[in-house]
């Protein structure tokens, strides 16, 4: 097999099952249909899959087009290979739930870690402040 530079190397990928790992920390799954010289890419039958402690969700997206530099991952899926997942998977408003749950813990641990910080003196800027500097 011959070296191929940038994306032309995924030709060989097109119409097979992949994982994609986007920045914002979405995971699809999907079957790879079209690529272009931005690296941008065309799913099929996409599922976006959430994952929650030891369980799992699947939330159908249907065609789903990722710009190139979003991707931060991108890995084909042996569809032969039995699963040794140890993951449950649940219904999508279970997930869901589940989901919602950990984000709000993880902005309690966040309040009171602010709160430790505050009374010991520091601070830390906020996101949206960083720019001004």
């Amino acid at each position: 097999m011959n070296y191929v530079p940038g994306t032309a190397s995924l030709i060989d990928d097109i119409d097979k099952k992949h994982l994609v790992l986007l920045r914002d920390g979405r995971t699809l799954i999907g079957y790879l249909r079209s690529i272009d010289q931005f690296a941008n890419l065309v799913f099929h039958q996409t599922v976006e899959r959430i994952h929650v402690g030891k369980k799992f969700g699947d939330i159908p997206r249907g065609i789903f087009i990722v710009r190139g530099e979003n991707v931060v991952l991108l890995g084909e899926i042996d569809v032969d290979k039995p699963s040794d997942a140890v993951l449950q998977q649940v219904s999508i408003e279970e997930i869901l739930e589940e989901q919602r749950l950990q984000q709000q813990a993880k902005q309690e641990m966040e309040k009171v870690k602010m709160q430790v910080l505050k009374d010991r003196g520091l601070s830390i800027p906020k996101a949206d402040n960083l720019d001004e500097y």
